[in-house]
């Protein structure tokens, strides 16, 4: 029997109708279910106007209500403060429960505290389901039961557990699938006066952007093909991964984000090739493993998060806040040419010009960027994190800040401090014909592979005859890379002990 007389599905970062485990329990569980999204003004009214997430996300509503139509329901969609109006909607429709998939982030824990106060103050019940990740919290801890702090341990515990079963024949059960489809008969159509309306971009106070332009599919229509794309590159993803001008990534990250696919799908087709060998290439099933342990990246990094809430706004260890990073109207000019692609350095540069022209950065690209703001200007690795917050489509809290902090050193299992990325070699290594650089830079289209890495470096005929004019056609270095070397040498001299070096 039903434990419910009628539920409401609270939607927020799981925009899809199938693998869902809070819609899936909703279903089995109450004999009538309602979905509704709120776009919050909490989060909402903070953003610039023109901005390519909300814009993937408002396609995404469009499909997952058309799903939801499809299957007898709909989606009630509200453009409101969310910790208010999931609370009114609740007994507006007069349902007895709740029900969310778990958010790992500071501020949504607080809202969905506040929420679940409210909603058992009047008597329902708020339930919240382990959807976006495949562990949570204390699900994988070390031999003396504490959180990781180092990823190779973590990744190891994280694949035994997957591999065991801890109900007698269930056979993969943290894979497990949350089945829709079947249970469609208790969906159900809010009552008349519970209007039913998918607002505008405009009605929503924001504009269209380029992402149609850029092709970048949306939806779990748009999720599904990218993986799909993906499948026949995942045997050699360990190779391409780091090469920006190649067709190496899934770019599934920002489905990821927002839920139009299920976490646990991509894991069971990764585990699922590793079994068969399905796509192997000549050294094995190397490619698969490399991309798995990506997604296990992001639970680890989900879990730090969730342990140390402490690492939104300062170091994972804390004595790395004892740093003292440039300031003034010198770290503004410098952090304004990175910003802006306007270091000197074409890879750094052509970085920027892809984010801010796509909201995507490739990995590699995350890595060399972040670096050389941190340890090339001297900057505090805040204020690169915030301008990825604002800039990344796939902006997620828990990776954005753990790259970031393992960018500086100031995070778990991050590079050390003394590990200083050189900008020229790293375009050499990695946009070594200068591929990518000459998409986003195509003022230096006309220098050779070795030419384009260091402008400035080149004779003046060369310059010339590529009609360069460094300072007018492309900046000159805002800074020497060995001397920069040296001062962040210094700079983290305050953190020596801490990091372990005499």
């Amino acid at each position: 029997m039903p434990r419910f007389d009628s539920t409401l599905v609270w939607f927020r970062r799981d925009l899809r109708s199938f693998d869902h485990a809070a819609l899936h329990d909703a279903l089995t569980h109450s004999r009538t279910v309602y979905c509704a999204f709120i776009y919050d003004r909490a989060i909402l009214d903070r953003l610039p106007r023109a901005d390519r997430r909300v814009e993937f996300i408002h396609d995404s509503i469009a499909e997952l209500d058309a799903e939801l139509r499809r299957m007898g329901g709909a989606l009630i969609v509200r453009h409101a403060v969310a910790e208010s109006e999931i609370v009114a909607l609740a007994a507006q429709l007069g349902v007895d429960a709740v029900c969310v998939n778990r958010d790992y982030e500071p501020q949504a824990i607080a809202r969905d505290a506040a929420v679940a106060t409210a909603i058992e103050a009047a008597g329902g019940q708020f339930l919240a389901f382990k959807d976006q990740v495949i562990f949570e919290k204390e699900e994988v801890l070390t031999l003396a039961a504490k959180p990781f702090t180092v990823f190779t341990p973590y990744k190891n515990a994280w694949l035994k557990k997957l591999q065991t079963t801890p109900y007698p024949g269930q056979d993969d059960y943290y894979l497990k699938s949350y089945p829709i489809d079947p249970h469609r008969a208790n969906f159900a159509l809010p009552p008349d006066a519970v209007a039913l309306h998918l607002p505008t971009l405009a009605e929503l106070g924001f504009e269209t952007t380029n992402l149609s332009r850029l092709q970048i599919p949306t939806g779990m229509s748009g999720g599904a093909a990218l993986l799909d794309a993906f499948v026949p590159r995942m045997a050699g993803y360990h190779d391409t991964r780091n090469f920006p001008s190649v067709k190496g990534p899934s770019y599934l990250s920002v489905h990821l984000r927002f839920g139009t696919v299920s976490i646990r799908a991509l894991v069971r087709r990764a585990v699922e090739a590793l079994r068969s060998g399905e796509g192997a290439a000549a050294d094995g099933t190397e490619g698969v493993s490399t991309w798995l342990s990506e997604l296990i990246w992001r639970d680890f990094y989900f879990m730090i998060l969730d342990h140390n809430p402490h690492v939104v706004g300062g170091a994972f260890k804390p004595d790395y806040d004892q740093i003292e990073w440039e300031s003034g109207d010198t770290a503004e000019a410098l952090f304004a040419a990175w910003c802006e692609g306007r270091t000197g350095y074409p890879l750094v540069d052509a970085a920027m010009a892809q984010i801010n022209q796509t909201g995507y950065m490739h990995n590699r690209l995350r890595m060399v960027a972040a670096c050389f703001l941190i340890k090339d200007l001297g900057i505090d690795w805040r204020w690169g994190e915030r301008y990825f917050a604002e800039k990344l489509n796939d902006f997620d809290l828990s990776a954005n800040n753990g790259g970031w902090q393992w960018a500086s050193s100031s995070g778990c299992d991050a590079q050390p401090y003394f590990r200083i990325f050189n900008p020229i070699t790293q375009s050499e290594k990695f946009d070594a014909d200068g591929k990518f650089i000459r998409r986003y830079l195509p003022q230096l289209a006309k220098l050779t592979g070795k030419q384009i890495h260091a402008p400035w470096l080149q004779p003046a005929n060369v310059l010339k005859q590529a009609g360069v004019v460094l300072g007018k056609d492309y900046p000159q270095p805002v800074v020497q890379h060995d001397e920069a070397r040296k001062r962040t040498l210094e700079r983290y001299a305050v953190v020596k002990k801490t990091a372990g070096v005499a």
